[in-house]
C-alpha cells in the first residue's frame, strides 16, 4: 500500500500544508495510507485529517517513518547534514546551482533516498501541475508597496507577519499608505501565476501596472524602462537563458526606481535577472537597501504564500490532489518525470 506522510514544517513562518482534511479523505477512500504529523504551526488543524481517517504522528517524527513512506512537506529540511533515507516531495531548490541545494542533494545520494521536487512535478507540455505562484505574486507585490510606504516615511520597511486572509492584508496597505499618491509598477512574467495574483494586488490598491512578459522582454536587454518606474516586480523564475532584468550599474544609474520586489526570490543562481544583491531577505527584515540617493531597496522572501497560510494551502493542495492520487504509479507520469529529473542531476554531483 502506498504510504504519504505529511510531515510537519520546521522552518521559521512556515504554516502551509499541501495537503487538506478533505484531501486527505479522498486518498484514504482511494486506498492510500495517509500519517500525518502533529504540528504546532500548521494553519489547519488536526482535528480535520483525524476526522478524515488519517493516522496521526508526533510533530517531526519523519526520520523514523517506515523506509517505504514517502515523506510530503513544502519548505526545507533541517541542515543537519544527515544522509536522507526516504523519498521526500518538498520543494528542493537544488537543481539550478544553489550551494545549499547542492548539499541536499548528496545527502540524498549519501542515504539513498529520492527526491521528488515539487517545482519539478510538470505534465506533458512542461507545465508545472500545482504552484503557490498566485499567491506569491500577491504577497510579494504587498511587501514591496509596504516597503515603499516606509520609503515615503523616511524608513525602511518593519518585520511583516501573516495575515488572517486577504482582506485583512488589503485593510493594512490601505492603512499604510494613507494619504500618500501611488508609485507606478512594472511587473516581469505579468501573465503568469505569479504576475497575476502581483498585478491584481496592485490594482486593488490603485497601483498602475505595466506588464510585461516574453515578448517584450525577448530581445535580450538592456531594459531602461525598469529603471522608469517606482517599484519592479520580477515574477519571472531563474533559468538558463534568462535576460538581466536591473544590471548592478543600476545601483549608480540615473532611475526613478527605489523598490525591487524579487518575487521570484533565487539571488544565489548563477541566472538571476537582478543583479544588484546577493542573499534573500525575511519576515523580520523584509528589505536589503543596496543603494541610497534615491534608496534602493530589495524584497526577496523565499515563503512568501506563508503570509496567507490557509488561502494558499487549499489553493495549492487543490492543485496537487490529482498527483497525489497518481502516487500508486510513481514511476509514471508527472512523479517518473520528476524522479527523472532527480538521476539527472543526482548523477551530475
Amino acid at each position: 500500500m502506498t504510504h504519504l506522510w505529511v510531515r510537519a514544517e520546521q522552518r521559521p513562518n512556515e504554516e502551509r500544508v499541501g495537503l487538506t482534511p478533505a484531501g486527505a479523505a479522498e486518498l484514504v477512500k482511494a486506498g492510500i495510507r495517509v500519517t500525518v504529523e502533529r504540528s504546532s504551526v500548521r494553519a489547519i488543524p488536526i482535528d480535520g485529517y483525524i476526522a478524515a481517517g488519517c493516522e496521526i504522528a508526533d510533530e517531526n517524527l519523519w526520520p523514523k517513518a517506515p523506509a517505504d513512506a514517502i515523506i510530503f512537506g513544502l519548505k526545507e529540511l533541517p541542515e543537519d547534514g544527515t544522509p536522507l533515507t526516504h523519498r521526500h516531495i518538498m520543494f528542493g531548490h537544488a537543481y539550478k546551482g544553489q550551494p545549499a541545494g547542492q548539499v541536499l542533494l548528496k545527502r540524498f545520494k549519501a542515504g539513498g533516498g529520492t527526491l521528488y521536487d515539487l517545482e519539478y512535478l510538470v505534465d506533458e507540455t512542461g507545465r508545472r501541475v500545482a504552484a503557490f505562484g498566485y499567491w506569491a505574486g500577491y504577497a510579494g507585490a504587498a511587501v514591496s508597496l509596504k516597503t515603499w510606504a516606509a520609503q515615503q516615511r523616511g524608513e525602511l520597511v518593519g518585520p511583516v507577519a501573516k495575515y488572517p486572509g486577504k482582506q485583512a492584508l488589503l485593510d493594512d496597505l490601505a492603512k499604510d499608505m494613507a494619504g500618500m499618491g501611488r508609485p507606478r509598477a512594472i511587473v516581469i512574467g505579468a501573465l503568469g501565476r505569479v504576475g497575476t495574483g502581483a498585478s491584481d494586488l496592485c490594482s486593488a490598491l490603485g497601483v498602475a501596472v505595466t506588464k510585461w512578459d516574453m515578448a517584450e522582454t525577448a530581445s535580450g536587454g538592456p531594459f531602461p524602462e525598469v529603471l522608469e518606474h517606482e517599484i519592479f516586480l520580477n515574477c519571472i523564475l531563474a533559468r538558463p537563458g534568462c535576460p538581466v532584468f536591473v544590471p548592478a550599474s543600476a545601483k549608480t544609474d540615473p532611475r526613478k526606481l527605489t523598490v525591487i520586489g524579487d518575487i521570484a526570490c533565487d539571488p544565489t543562481s548563477d541566472f538571476s535577472p537582478i543583479k544588484v544583491y546577493d542573499r534573500a531577505t525575511d519576515w523580520a527584515a523584509p528589505a536589503l537597501r543596496v543603494a541610497e540617493e534615491p534608496p534602493l531597496d530589495v524584497t526577496a522572501i523565499d515563503n512568501l504564500p506563508s503570509l496567507l497560510p490557509v488561502e494558499s494551502s487549499e489553493d495549492y493542495a487543490a492543485q496537487l490532489l490529482p498527483s497525489l492520487k497518481g502516487l500508486v504509479e510513481l514511476e509514471a507520469g508527472v512523479w517518473g518525470r520528476a524522479k527523472a529529473e532527480y538521476d539527472h542531476h543526482s548523477a551530475a554531483l
